[in-house]
């Protein structure tokens, strides 16, 4: 119900993906911006501002995975597998 929902406002499972990516990179930066902004705080804020980051990933790699079910059910996939494949030639 909720990835059909999303899926009708525009979302698709690349968007889901990118979002997974850039939360890793944004989790190392939360991770240096805490030792370096909230000096004396120590390397455990920081740590627990990074792992806080960093969960959000697999929440945006699990919602790309059922929007891309979804896609391949629905016939809106925008990539199949075989555009990725180099076709070998036979002879």
């Amino acid at each position: 119900m909720i990835i059909k929902k999303m899926h009708e406002m525009g979302v698709r499972s690349e968007h889901a993906y990118m979002a997974g990516m850039a939360s890793i990179g944004l989790s190392v930066v939360a991770w240096i911006g805490s030792l370096r902004m909230e000096a004396g705080t120590g390397l455990a804020r920081a740590d627990r501002w990074g792992i806080f980051v960093g969960e959000w990933a697999p929440t945006f790699f699990g919602l790309g995975l059922a929007l891309s079910h979804y896609e391949q059910q629905d016939g809106t996939l925008t990539a199949d597998v075989h555009e990725f494949r180099p076709t070998r030639k036979t002879g």
